[in-house]
Protein backbone atom coordinates (compact mmCIF):
# COMPACT_ATOMS: atom_id res chain seq x y z
CA UNK A 1 0.00 0.00 0.00
CA UNK A 2 1.10 3.54 -0.87
CA UNK A 3 2.17 5.62 2.50
CA UNK A 4 0.92 8.93 2.42
CA UNK A 5 3.70 11.37 1.08
CA UNK A 6 3.37 8.83 -2.05
CA UNK A 7 -0.39 9.55 -2.18
CA UNK A 8 0.37 13.35 -1.88
CA UNK A 9 2.77 13.30 -4.42
CA UNK A 10 0.83 11.36 -6.96
CA UNK A 11 -1.97 13.14 -6.46
CA UNK A 12 -0.55 16.77 -6.98
CA UNK A 13 1.02 15.40 -10.16
CA UNK A 14 -2.42 13.89 -11.68
CA UNK A 15 -4.43 16.57 -10.71
CA UNK A 16 -1.84 19.33 -12.18
CA UNK A 17 -1.39 17.63 -15.10
CA UNK A 18 -5.28 16.87 -15.61
CA UNK A 19 -5.68 20.51 -14.88
CA UNK A 20 -3.30 21.77 -17.48
CA UNK A 21 -5.05 19.00 -20.13
CA UNK A 22 -8.45 20.92 -19.17
CA UNK A 23 -6.63 24.53 -20.05
CA UNK A 24 -5.41 23.56 -22.63
CA UNK A 25 -9.05 22.34 -24.82
CA UNK A 26 -10.38 25.04 -22.88
CA UNK A 27 -12.46 23.36 -20.46
CA UNK A 28 -11.11 25.44 -17.69
CA UNK A 29 -9.23 28.86 -17.66
CA UNK A 30 -6.01 29.20 -15.61
CA UNK A 31 -8.08 31.12 -12.69
CA UNK A 32 -9.18 27.66 -11.94
CA UNK A 33 -6.56 25.56 -11.81
CA UNK A 34 -5.33 26.33 -8.03
CA UNK A 35 -8.42 25.48 -6.83
CA UNK A 36 -9.53 22.17 -8.85
CA UNK A 37 -5.57 21.20 -8.06
CA UNK A 38 -6.34 21.47 -4.46
CA UNK A 39 -9.73 19.62 -4.58
CA UNK A 40 -7.65 16.76 -6.61
CA UNK A 41 -5.49 16.05 -4.25
CA UNK A 42 -8.29 16.08 -1.44
CA UNK A 43 -9.69 13.77 -3.43
CA UNK A 44 -6.84 11.67 -3.31
CA UNK A 45 -6.20 11.78 0.42
CA UNK A 46 -9.90 10.93 0.87
CA UNK A 47 -9.48 7.21 0.76
CA UNK A 48 -7.95 6.44 4.06
CA UNK A 49 -10.40 8.44 6.20
CA UNK A 50 -11.67 4.55 6.74
CA UNK A 51 -7.46 4.00 8.47
CA UNK A 52 -7.35 4.09 12.37
CA UNK A 53 -5.18 6.94 12.89
CA UNK A 54 -4.23 8.08 9.80
CA UNK A 55 -2.78 11.60 8.76
CA UNK A 56 -6.05 11.88 6.53
CA UNK A 57 -9.01 11.07 8.82
CA UNK A 58 -7.09 13.33 11.88
CA UNK A 59 -7.13 16.04 9.05
CA UNK A 60 -10.64 15.49 7.82
CA UNK A 61 -11.85 15.34 11.68
CA UNK A 62 -9.91 18.67 12.93
CA UNK A 63 -11.25 20.38 10.45
CA UNK A 64 -15.12 19.43 11.12
CA UNK A 65 -14.14 20.10 14.73
CA UNK A 66 -12.96 23.61 13.53
CA UNK A 67 -16.46 23.87 11.51
CA UNK A 68 -18.27 22.91 14.26
CA UNK A 69 -16.68 25.69 16.51
CA UNK A 70 -17.49 28.32 14.29
CA UNK A 71 -20.45 27.28 13.19
CA UNK A 72 -21.49 26.92 17.58
CA UNK A 73 -20.30 30.57 17.53
CA UNK A 74 -22.20 31.97 14.37
CA UNK A 75 -25.35 30.13 16.00
CA UNK A 76 -25.02 31.19 19.70
CA UNK A 77 -22.89 34.29 19.34
CA UNK A 78 -26.09 36.54 20.48
CA UNK A 79 -27.57 33.91 23.12
CA UNK A 80 -24.77 33.48 25.85
CA UNK A 81 -22.25 35.33 27.85
CA UNK A 82 -18.22 34.91 26.59
CA UNK A 83 -17.37 32.37 28.78
CA UNK A 84 -20.58 29.84 28.11
CA UNK A 85 -19.51 30.45 24.30
CA UNK A 86 -15.86 29.24 25.30
CA UNK A 87 -16.82 26.79 27.09
CA UNK A 88 -19.67 25.52 24.30
CA UNK A 89 -16.58 25.74 21.83
CA UNK A 90 -14.24 23.85 23.89
CA UNK A 91 -17.38 21.08 24.13
CA UNK A 92 -18.26 21.48 20.28
CA UNK A 93 -14.02 20.59 19.41
CA UNK A 94 -13.69 17.92 21.66
CA UNK A 95 -16.55 16.09 21.18
CA UNK A 96 -16.09 16.39 17.43
CA UNK A 97 -12.29 15.66 17.34
CA UNK A 98 -12.32 13.14 19.64
CA UNK A 99 -15.57 11.45 20.51
CA UNK A 100 -16.65 11.31 16.56
CA UNK A 101 -13.37 10.75 15.46
CA UNK A 102 -13.15 7.48 17.97
CA UNK A 103 -16.78 6.28 16.76
CA UNK A 104 -16.15 6.71 13.18
CA UNK A 105 -12.87 4.42 13.14
CA UNK A 106 -15.23 1.90 15.50
CA UNK A 107 -17.69 1.43 12.49
CA UNK A 108 -15.09 1.59 9.94
CA UNK A 109 -12.63 -1.01 8.67
CA UNK A 110 -10.11 -0.19 6.12
CA UNK A 111 -9.94 -0.57 2.54
CA UNK A 112 -13.60 -1.31 2.91
CA UNK A 113 -16.64 0.74 1.32
CA UNK A 114 -14.24 4.25 1.28
CA UNK A 115 -11.98 1.96 -1.28
CA UNK A 116 -14.28 1.84 -3.97
CA UNK A 117 -15.50 3.35 -7.20
CA UNK A 118 -18.95 4.00 -5.58
CA UNK A 119 -17.08 5.90 -2.54
CA UNK A 120 -15.68 8.23 -5.63
CA UNK A 121 -19.12 8.97 -7.17
CA UNK A 122 -20.62 9.51 -3.63
CA UNK A 123 -17.84 12.43 -2.93
CA UNK A 124 -17.72 13.69 -5.90
CA UNK A 125 -21.86 13.82 -5.72
CA UNK A 126 -21.18 15.39 -2.38
CA UNK A 127 -18.58 17.54 -3.42
CA UNK A 128 -21.12 18.76 -6.32
CA UNK A 129 -23.93 19.17 -4.01
CA UNK A 130 -22.38 21.46 -1.28
CA UNK A 131 -20.87 23.66 -3.90
CA UNK A 132 -23.65 24.24 -5.39
CA UNK A 133 -26.70 24.44 -2.68
CA UNK A 134 -24.20 25.71 0.28
CA UNK A 135 -21.58 27.89 -0.79
CA UNK A 136 -23.66 28.99 -4.27
CA UNK A 137 -21.27 28.23 -6.94
CA UNK A 138 -22.32 28.41 -10.31
CA UNK A 139 -23.35 24.95 -11.60
CA UNK A 140 -20.38 24.02 -14.33
CA UNK A 141 -17.67 24.89 -11.63
CA UNK A 142 -20.12 22.96 -8.66
CA UNK A 143 -19.61 20.26 -11.22
CA UNK A 144 -15.96 20.64 -11.67
CA UNK A 145 -15.27 20.82 -8.20
CA UNK A 146 -17.17 17.25 -7.90
CA UNK A 147 -15.08 15.97 -10.87
CA UNK A 148 -11.68 16.62 -9.63
CA UNK A 149 -12.52 15.64 -6.16
CA UNK A 150 -13.78 12.15 -7.66
CA UNK A 151 -10.66 12.08 -10.23
CA UNK A 152 -8.33 12.35 -7.12
CA UNK A 153 -9.99 9.72 -5.13
CA UNK A 154 -9.89 7.29 -8.40
CA UNK A 155 -6.18 8.37 -8.67
CA UNK A 156 -5.76 6.84 -4.79
CA UNK A 157 -7.57 3.81 -5.75
CA UNK A 158 -5.25 2.80 -9.00
CA UNK A 159 -2.11 3.80 -6.83
CA UNK A 160 -3.41 1.56 -4.10
CA UNK A 161 -3.74 -1.11 -6.69
CA UNK A 162 -0.25 -0.54 -8.41
CA UNK A 163 1.71 -1.00 -5.22
CA UNK A 164 -0.50 -4.72 -4.46
CA UNK A 165 1.53 -5.62 -7.87
CA UNK A 166 4.70 -7.27 -7.28
CA UNK A 167 5.85 -6.13 -10.50
CA UNK A 168 9.21 -7.93 -9.86
CA UNK A 169 7.87 -11.32 -9.32
CA UNK A 170 4.67 -10.88 -11.12
CA UNK A 171 2.60 -11.56 -8.80
CA UNK A 172 -0.47 -10.44 -7.07
CA UNK A 173 -0.45 -9.38 -3.55
CA UNK A 174 -2.82 -10.42 -1.49
CA UNK A 175 -4.25 -7.18 -0.50
CA UNK A 176 -4.58 -6.55 -4.40
CA UNK A 177 -8.73 -6.27 -5.81
CA UNK A 178 -9.51 -4.66 -1.98
CA UNK A 179 -8.52 -0.58 -3.64
CA UNK A 180 -10.43 -0.49 -6.94
CA UNK A 181 -13.53 -2.25 -6.73
CA UNK A 182 -16.81 -1.10 -7.84
CA UNK A 183 -18.63 -1.10 -3.81
CA UNK A 184 -17.63 -3.12 -0.48
CA UNK A 185 -18.34 -6.52 -1.21
CA UNK A 186 -17.97 -7.81 2.54
CA UNK A 187 -19.98 -5.04 4.40
CA UNK A 188 -22.96 -5.09 1.82
CA UNK A 189 -25.30 -3.07 4.41
CA UNK A 190 -22.74 -0.29 3.91
CA UNK A 191 -22.40 -0.22 0.33
CA UNK A 192 -26.12 -0.03 0.56
CA UNK A 193 -26.80 2.57 2.49
CA UNK A 194 -23.66 4.42 0.41
CA UNK A 195 -25.88 3.82 -2.72
CA UNK A 196 -28.68 5.21 -0.78
CA UNK A 197 -26.77 8.46 -0.08
CA UNK A 198 -25.43 8.21 -3.62
CA UNK A 199 -28.95 8.56 -5.30
CA UNK A 200 -29.95 11.03 -2.63
CA UNK A 201 -27.02 13.13 -3.84
CA UNK A 202 -27.74 12.77 -7.55
CA UNK A 203 -31.32 13.76 -6.46
CA UNK A 204 -30.68 17.08 -5.52
CA UNK A 205 -27.56 17.76 -7.57
CA UNK A 206 -27.88 20.51 -9.90
CA UNK A 207 -28.32 19.28 -13.70
CA UNK A 208 -24.71 18.29 -14.98
CA UNK A 209 -25.52 19.85 -18.92
CA UNK A 210 -23.73 22.57 -18.44
CA UNK A 211 -20.80 20.14 -17.72
CA UNK A 212 -21.89 18.38 -20.95
CA UNK A 213 -22.17 21.22 -22.91
CA UNK A 214 -18.67 22.31 -22.17
CA UNK A 215 -17.15 18.97 -22.48
CA UNK A 216 -18.46 18.72 -25.75
CA UNK A 217 -17.55 21.98 -26.75
CA UNK A 218 -14.06 21.57 -25.65
CA UNK A 219 -11.06 21.64 -28.47
CA UNK A 220 -10.24 17.78 -28.04
CA UNK A 221 -9.26 16.73 -31.44
CA UNK A 222 -6.68 20.46 -31.73
CA UNK A 223 -5.05 19.40 -28.09
CA UNK A 224 -4.54 15.54 -29.06
CA UNK A 225 -2.97 16.67 -32.76
CA UNK A 226 -0.68 19.31 -30.84
CA UNK A 227 -0.01 15.61 -28.24
CA UNK A 228 0.99 13.67 -31.13
CA UNK A 229 3.37 15.97 -32.47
Amino acid sequence: MANFNTHLFVASAASAGAALIATNVHLITNADIPWLVFLGIVGGLLPDIDASNSRPVRLLFNVLALMGVAAALHTLKDSYAPYLLLLIATGTYLFIRYVMLNLFNSLTVHRGVFHSLLAALFFGLLMTCISYRLLHWDILHAWLNGVFIAFGFIVHLLLDELYSTNLSNLRMKKSFGTALKLFSYNNIAASALMTLCTIMLYSIAPSPMPLVTVWKGAQWNHYLALAMF
